[in-house]
């Protein structure tokens, strides 16, 4: 990261991951949310919505190599493709970010979480949580739907010649293929727990969700709230271990 302006990194990971959260958690709050004209479309849109967030926030944050997510980020210091001071000014970026994209949901939908008379529902918007609760279980889903992830990143890295994290392009990360696999992801992985995958996701938006005056918001769940923060940094480590032995990494 030599020649990086930090001050540039930090805004590029804090856009990129606000934009991600924005449209992401503003899918679910589309589904989820009384009287919303998208109301009860259905986990598929919930899907594609966020592979479309994803999309989005790996275009506005290129500047820093579009990480938009600590768990990718501890992959790639796992790997020596980022540096630790890197890991830690990206993974504060996100979760700032995060937190603000959650309010900016809110400020959208506002008169929408005012008539929704669930409680969880209104939660859902902002966080992650299990279909069957079982601290154990829903670890492990998040570990090997994050593993994927972190995994399929570095088989992407394989198709370029510009290095994964490395500020000033995109190279062979590009916006398309993570956002289908983020929809894939959640189709295929996302039912047992709601496919956090990233702790910024979910931590950010868990935070916003208790500190906003929202109307009969509830409780914000924290008993689970370590499991889509744990789950996923197992899973991009472990993905981080094996990429160079199954990849062809150099």
């Amino acid at each position: 990261m030599t020649d990086v302006n930090l001050g540039l990194y930090f805004l590029s990971e804090f856009v990129g991951t606000a934009m991600l959260i924005l449209l992401g958690c503003g899918v679910v709050a589309n589904v989820a949310l009384a009287k919303n004209k998208g109301y009860a479309g259905g986990f598929l849109m919930v899907n594609w919505g966020w592979g479309l967030a994803v999309f989005a926030g790996v275009l506005v944050s290129a500047y820093s190599g579009a990480i938009i997510n600590p768990a990718v980020g501890l992959g790639l210091l796992l790997t020596g493709k980022i540096t630790f001071i890197a890991f830690l000014i990206a993974s504060a970026a996100e979760l700032l970010g995060a937190i603000v994209g959650a309010v900016l949901v809110w400020l959208a939908y506002k008169q929408h979480f005012d008539e929704e008379p669930e409680a969880a529902n209104k939660l859902g918007v902002f966080s992650t949580g299990p279909s069957i609760r079982s601290y154990g279980w829903n670890l492990v889903t998040e570990i090997i739907g994050t593993f994927v992830l972190v995994f399929v990143i570095f088989a992407f890295a394989d198709y370029g010649d510009i290095e994964v994290g490395t500020p000033g392009g995109l190279g062979p990360l590009t916006a398309l293929p993570v956002a289908l696999l983020v929809v894939g992801i959640g189709a295929s992985l996302g039912g047992p727990t709601g496919y956090a995958i990233n702790p910024a996701r979910d931590l950010g938006p868990r935070i916003a969700h208790a500190i906003l005056p929202i109307k009969g918001k509830g409780s914000s769940d924290w008993s689970y709230s370590w499991v889509p923060v744990v789950g996923p940094l197992i899973g991009a480590s472990i993905a981080a271990l094996l990429a160079p032995v199954l990849l062809n990494l150099a």
